[in-house]
């Protein structure tokens, strides 16, 4: 049984508890603490060596580390004896190893009745157990689970508890994850979302008190508190941060809910991700794979803005990624050497749109705010929004002031990595009224462009992996299938470096080629490209002429695989064909490679010419507002506005190939693609980063390899209002994880057979609120819809809205009679769904915002 991601409500008034002893301090004299805690997110893949090595060197190294696993939080023993595996995985000795009995209730899967357990919390021969332990790990599920099982009925603290506090201040590690991180401060967090926070906390109500029935009712979740464990005794922790949009909940929490505001920073960590605490330095470090939010309420204000409703003002957002450090006494931080200041060397300069919805470009708060205001010159402030669907809710303005930083470097696979320091957030009351658009006064237009068939493919021998982009090197499924695709570790490989602008990402490439096992000799990177490299003393430029050189053509035959970098897809077709669209040489050896039996990669540009018809610029409000361009504009037209097409490779011949699918919410730039210049019959294939997908021409099937997923639009059933541009009803959206497959001629999606069905047998029963920007939960397009509509009986559809200024679009998705979810778990005992056949409807509306 699936874990339940919400917190069980609380009933228990926030605004009251100022005055109450139950949020009281722990523990007051926290000085000689010796020990250190890991505090982790939520969500922990078990490939996440970091935060287990971490953890264990904290315990006293892999021979001596001994552990007590707490399973309270959880409803099985799964996640605890899953989390031993994974200790033993990685050195520990299982006979060191111990599943702690501390519990108040009964798991699902034993024969035993674990309730009895809470008898047990003063029994000495735990107490001893525990004392023996170098370290101690809390579970998640139920945050009040542990502090039930381990307090007493008087709110005092059991033997077993102060066993584990013994023990913490001689020097153990104290580690959890998701609710085993929430109870780690003075005043934990026990459930809400970040609109309930704001609203049930911010606004004047006669009747704070409301039952539960009540609030499952609320399209949003009243923020709830108790007294945690208070192991960590300097600020507010929260958890699955970015993952589910906590940051308004956690200032909310913050400003009412912490008495040292002035000296203490709260704290919102990511999943997969772990601060560690050092109480003798009293410093922080970043750990794992994404980032922890860190919130500076010392200056904000409550200031009233409409009648019975009320904002916040002044509160300093930073986000910290791994490697960096938070003097957590001195509110200061720390940055590696190998970090870039973005501070007057701004790399972007675009006009960023608001954060709205799920067709918002880096719609997640970190990569918001990195790409769209603190590493872009031309943008001083952004905005996104939060409301129910009646309209009713909250502006949050993003500002830069003389404080506010970047710090950039390249990580796992030269992907961008950012930290954000001292950002200005201002929270406003707002209503929000959508109207439908009777009379646009958008200029949309048509594509002129047309792209002519290329070779037949029935005569294909070779394959394709397209990667929607930041492929990790530590992406493992991916490398592989590449190399196994040309040959094994025998195979040839050539490596176009046309798209970049310096030779980084080809050698790195080459590098990640040869960790995985191909021979340095038989990887080249091939002279192809039309501009010069950065950082080199030879004029590449002069390189375009070798796209006609026989001796490259010829070695190009001869080669197993061939990768294409990422880039600007713009400068692959310009170095390989002919001034006259012709195909030059090269291209055509390229082709003939292909044909016999070679494979053909490529990652974001890479992948954006694999098809006939390439998108080449725009984004999904600017297609959907704007239609299309005929003049390109390198960063900008990249970044934002209507889409622009030229001609690509066409070494995929069954639809039209989008990329960076999830972190720049292309849905809307392909659908309108797709209806003005694709094939209806055809699905149009939209690829995350760190994934790829696998096309067998011989089978006519794709199959999903990586990380993320593919989104599938199928616009055979589509209906359009030819009067009014980006009119549509019936889309049919489908959403593919690794292991699923596409027949690419019959559209028949094939799910991976470790998934269960979740048609009539729903996890979730909610009422669900609009998706609107970075505060919404489940921002990404695939867990939008499965949590919030086919694992949600509740639902037959939900909304979300993109818009800028007063003109934008309404997005209905719709249970169809077709629609179906599919789920696993995965790496880390992650929710893993697949989604068929919801439908999508797009109205235009005009927007008032007051």
């Amino acid at each position: 049984m699936k874990k339940k991601l919400v917190s069980c409500l609380i009933s228990f008034t926030l605004l009251s508890s100022l005055s109450t002893p139950l949020l009281a301090k722990a523990q007051e004299n926290t000085e000689d603490i010796k020990g250190s805690l890991v505090i982790a997110g939520g969500g922990i893949g078990t490939s996440n060596h970091e935060i287990y090595e971490k953890f264990l060197s904290l315990a006293g190294g892999k021979e001596k580390a001994k552990v007590g696993i707490i399973p309270a939080a959880s409803t099985t023993l799964q996640s605890s004896k899953k989390f031993k595996e994974d200790l033993v995985k990685y050195g520990a000795n299982s006979d060191s190893i111990k599943i702690l009995p501390v519990s108040n209730h009964d798991f699902s899967d034993t024969q035993k009745d674990e309730s009895t357990w809470k008898n047990q919390v003063n029994d000495k021969k735990l107490s001893r157990a525990i004392k023996a332990l170098t370290a101690v790990w809390f579970v998640g599920g139920d945050q009040t689970k542990i502090v039930d099982s381990l307090r007493q009925n008087n709110g005092s603290d059991s033997e077993a508890l102060k066993a584990i506090w013994d023990i913490y201040r001689k020097g153990a590690v104290i580690g959890g994850t998701s609710a085993g991180a929430a109870i780690m401060s003075d005043v934990m967090i026990t459930g809400g979302d970040s609109l309930g926070a704001l609203k049930d906390s911010l606004e004047n109500k006669e009747n704070k008190h409301v039952s539960k029935n009540q609030r499952s009712q609320k399209e949003y979740e009243p923020l709830s508190i108790q007294k945690g464990l208070g192991f960590f005794q300097h600020g507010i922790i929260d958890q699955h941060m970015d993952e589910r949009a906590r940051l308004g909940r956690l200032a909310v929490a913050a400003y009412t809910s912490e008495r040292d505001k002035e000296k203490n920073f709260a704290y919102g960590v990511d999943e997969d991700t772990a601060m560690v605490v050092n109480n003798k330095d009293q410093k922080i470090e970043v750990v794992g794979r994404s980032g922890v939010a860190v919130l500076d309420m010392s200056k904000a204000e409550l200031v009233s803005k409409q009648k019975a409703r009320s904002g916040l003002e002044n509160i300093k957002v930073s986000y910290l990624s791994p490697g960096d450090k938070i003097n957590y006494h001195l509110k200061s931080f720390e940055f590696p050497k190998e970090r870039v200041e973005t501070k007057g060397f701004e790399y972007y300069s675009f006009n960023a749109l608001p954060a709205t919805g799920v067709f918002t470009p880096y719609g997640r708060l970190k990569a918001y705010l990195s790409y769209s205001l603190v590493d872009n010159e031309s943008m001083k402030s952004a905005k996104s929004y939060v409301y129910d669907s009646k309209g009713s809710g909250y502006e949050i303005a993003f500002q830069k002031d003389n404080n506010t930083n970047g710090y950039w470097r390249y990580t796992d696979g030269q992907k961008d990595d950012y930290s954000i320091v001292n950002v200005k957030m201002d929270i406003t009351p707002k209503t929000f009224k959508f109207q439908p658009d009777r009379k646009t006064s958008l200029t949309y237009k048509k594509p002129t462009f047309s792209s002519s068939e290329s070779p037949a493919y029935d005569s294909i021998k070779g394959n394709l992996l397209i990667a929607g982009g930041a492929l990790g090197s530590s992406n493992s499924s991916v490398y592989n299938k590449f190399i196994n695709l040309a040959g094994g570790k025998q195979a040839k490989i050539g490596i176009v470096p046309a798209a970049s602008t310096k030779f980084d990402s080809s050698n790195q490439f080459k590098s990640d080629l040869i960790k995985y096992g191909v021979k340095a000799e038989n990887i080249e990177i091939l002279p192809i490209s039309n501009h010069d490299f950065k950082g080199t003393s030879e004029n590449e430029s002069t390189w375009k002429t070798n796209m006609n050189s026989d001796k490259l053509a010829q070695k190009v035959k001869g080669l197993t695989g061939i990768w294409f970098v990422g880039g600007d897809q713009t400068l692959i077709t310009g170095s390989l064909r002919n001034e006259n669209g012709s195909d030059s040489k090269v291209l055509q050896a390229i082709w003939h490679t292909y044909k016999n039996g070679a494979v053909l990669g490529g990652t974001s540009a890479g992948a954006a010419i694999m098809s006939n018809t390439m998108l080449a610029g725009g984004d999904s409000y600017g297609a959907l507002s704007y239609g299309f361009t005929n003049t390109y504009d390198d960063m900008n037209q990249q970044e934002g506005g209507p889409a622009y097409l030229e001609k690509g490779l066409g070494f995929f011949q069954y639809g039209l190939v989008d990329q960076h699918f999830d972190n720049k919410a292309r849905l809307g730039r392909l659908i309108a693609t797709a209806y003005e210049k694709g094939n209806k019959n055809q699905l149009s294939y939209g690829i995350d980063e760190d994934t790829a997908m696998v096309v067998n021409n011989k089978e006519k099937q794709i199959e999903v390899v990586g990380r993320g997923g593919i989104t599938l639009v199928d616009l055979a059933k589509v209906q359009a209002n030819d009067k009014f541009p980006s009119d549509y009803k019936n889309i049919l959206i489908s959403c593919i994880t690794p292991g699923d497959k596409v027949n690419l001629t019959t559209k028949e999606i094939i799910i991976n057979p470790a998934k269960t069905s979740t048609r009539k047998n729903e996890y979730y029963s909610e009422k669900v609120g609009p998706n609107t920007g970075l505060f919404s939960p489940h921002g990404v397009l695939r867990k939008f819809l499965a949590y919030d509509l086919v694992d949600n009986a509740q639902s037959k559809e939900i909304k979300s809205y993109a818009f800028n200024q007063n003109k934008g679009f309404e997005l209905t998705f719709r249970k169809s009679a077709e629609s179906n979810g599919y789920w696993a778990y995965t790496d880390g005992q992650k929710d893993d769904y697949s989604i068929v056949k919801v439908a999508l409807d797009i109205k235009p509306i005009d927007v008032d915002i007051r």
